[in-house]
């Protein structure tokens, strides 16, 4: 699968954003070692804090049948009903949960719409925590 092919799947994840209170709508397409793909979108919620983002919803989803090995995501964000103008980096909660499952060369694809950019794990978690 090319890196274009994973990031249209993000763009097709982030249709199905529930982000009322923010207004960003952020979409993720998680690609497994065997080939599998597991979308996921951020689900807020009025509290805050049980709001889950895109990118943790597509490796929940992943682990929850099984699958523990991925080689890279796609992740496109940016206001709800607007195409994304800006690069959308996962957050440091989203780091860590792909810290604990991803090796240093685990690849994180993002867009502002015209180009894409592309980081290893360990580019932007340099120092993550690990047991």
């Amino acid at each position: 699968m090319t890196d274009q092919e994973l990031m249209d799947l993000a763009f097709k994840a982030r249709q199905s954003s529930y982000s009322p209170y923010s207004g960003y709508a952020v979409g993720a397409a998680l690609l497994s070692e065997d080939g599998r793909i597991f979308l996921g979108c951020n689900v807020e919620n009025a509290s805050y804090s049980p709001t889950c983002c895109a990118e943790r919803t597509a490796f929940f989803k992943a682990i929850s049948e099984g699958v523990h090995t991925f080689s890279r995501i796609a992740i496109v964000g940016g206001k709800r009903g607007e195409e994304p103008d800006s690069f959308f980096t996962p957050c440091g909660v989203c780091r860590q949960v792909m810290r604990e499952f991803c090796e240093d060369d685990f690849e994180i694809l993002v867009t502002d719409g015209k180009e894409l950019k592309k980081w290893t794990l360990a580019e932007l978690l340099p120092a993550g925590f690990r047991l």
